[in-house]
């Protein structure tokens, strides 16, 4: 970061700050530095930092960022207090839309909501959102503040939660915010779902996740983890125990495109990997999730999304001697995010573009490369290359994963396998979270497909809404 932008004087009053001072982003760890760990690269900003960029908000009559992003977060509200220095304030106000926007600042592409609808960010650079989010929220966690529920009337209703990810997540904090019983079920150790299983600690430290467990505990928040719906408890039982079910399962089967070879030794789903590093970090003993070490290893990673970058930034931290990701299109089609594909590059991760893979090659049954077609079409010839590599990573993203009790609940399903929500408008309010079985609600990535964590919550958050209405409770 450009200390300058912290030491000249800064004024609250200046109507002209968006110009006096620049935008200035959080500094990154030394790539070769962060590269013998898993720690996060972005550094934590002063709280004076923090001030100047939210000092450069124009307060605008009809705020594009807020709008932009799913959970229609207060943004040019909570700047106005962080400006002002009022943090805990800043904090509350987060909290209001947001149940985790420590993690949200840290893994949402602000390049694609709030901050590319910044109305400085074309010519003067956008407002730091993202970054000042986690640090205020950071900051009011490091301090220990939780939200005054002191007068909320608790009821006698009683809401089970299948999956405790960013939807699970987002609807158990606003039920208990209005006095109802959430208890979340998760087959997994720990909650977070991906965020914590999935997304490596470069970009979320797992501390993180913990101590937002801790939060949501203290606010009512019940957790029942190592549990799996259909094995350790029937779904029945939870329709009997609970007024309410919410399902805000994730999509974990993996899309392997039919290459042939696939059952090679060495391919490895990018998902499993992931899950099995993370596993072996925090020795969680999930034995369905082996260790995989890419200690030495020439790797491809075939895929262009996030989940291809965490794995290509994983396999180097790891020791590998080359890390390669292949994708059949050009740069700009990739459809991760543009910063995560920068911050690979940084670490020495090669980007080979125009590359349709037809088969994974192997001798003896070990994987020695990858069979490619050349798909750019200046060329008119089909030509096919074949990249030497000891491991393949299959990062081409992911579908749904039908719980083997849904049938029994009476659920449609998509054709995609994901639970069909009803489309329906209600008297008083659009349920768009409902199922067609009464009394069950759906919202994430097992209803909309994988897609962004802050969808997620937004959709926890509104099945809260019409559970709460199914209740007779009103929300604000």
């Amino acid at each position: 970061m450009n200390n300058k932008n912290i030491t000249q004087p800064f004024d609250p009053n200046d109507k002209l700050r968006f110009l006096n001072h620049q935008r200035e982003t959080a500094q990154k760890r030394d790539s070769g530095e962060r590269l013998i760990d898993f720690k996060e690269i972005y550094q934590d900003q002063p709280e004076e930092a923090s001030q100047v960029q939210a000092g450069r908000c124009l307060d605008c009559g009809n705020p594009y960022c807020e709008w932009k992003c799913p959970l229609h977060n207060y943004i040019p509200n909570w700047l106005e207090l962080v400006k002002d220095k009022n943090f805990e304030q800043a904090a509350v106000l987060m909290h209001e839309t947001n149940p985790l926007p420590e993690i949200c600042g840290r893994v949402c592409p602000q390049d694609r909501l709030c901050e590319q609808a910044c109305t400085i960010n074309t010519g003067f650079g956008a407002v730091t959102i993202g970054a000042i989010e986690k640090d205020i929220s950071d900051l009011a966690l490091a301090n220990n503040w939780r939200p005054d529920l002191s007068q909320i009337e608790r009821t006698e209703k009683r809401v089970a939660i299948v999956g405790a990810g960013p939807a699970g997540l987002g609807c158990a904090e606003l039920l208990v915010r209005h006095g109802v019983k959430a208890i979340v079920y998760d087959r997994y150790p720990e909650i977070g779902g991906l965020l914590t299983f999935g997304i490596p600690g470069f970009k979320l430290e797992k501390e993180v996740i913990k101590k937002r467990r801790l939060f949501l505990q203290d606010m009512g928040v019940e957790f029942q983890l190592n549990t799996e719906i259909g094995k350790d408890i029937s779904i029945e039982q939870l329709q009997q125990n609970h007024h309410s079910i919410f399902l805000g399962m994730g999509t974990y089967t993996s899309l392997d495109g039919g290459l042939k070879g696939l059952g090679s030794d060495g391919v490895i789903k990018a998902l499993d990997y992931l899950i099995g590093n993370i596993n072996y970090q925090q020795d969680y003993g999930m034995t369905e999730y082996p260790y995989s070490s890419m200690e030495s290893q020439k790797v491809i990673v075939l895929g262009g999304g996030d989940t291809a970058m965490d794995c290509v930034r994983s396999a180097v931290r790891q020791g590998a001697n080359q890390v390669q990701c292949v994708y059949r299109r050009d740069e700009a089609a990739m459809p991760g995010s543009k910063q995560e594909v920068k911050n690979a590059k940084e670490e020495s991760v090669e980007f080979i573009y125009h590359l349709q893979p037809l088969a994974i090659e192997s001798k003896q049954g070990k994987v020695t490369g990858v069979r490619f077609q050349r798909t750019n079409l200046a060329s008119e010839i089909s030509e096919e290359v074949v990249l030497e590599a000891d491991k393949v990573i299959i990062a081409f993203g992911f579908t749904a994963s039908p719980a083997n009790w849904f049938d029994s609940l009476g659920l449609t399903l998509t054709d995609k396998g994901l639970i069909k929500t009803a489309d329906y408008t209600g008297a008083d309010l659009p349920y768009l979270q409902s199922t067609e079985v009464p009394g069950i609600f759906a919202g994430g990535d097992i209803v909309r497909g994988a897609d962004l964590v802050v969808t997620a919550i937004a959709e926890g958050r509104q099945a809260a809404r019409e559970i709460l209405a199914s209740f007779d409770i009103l929300t604000n």
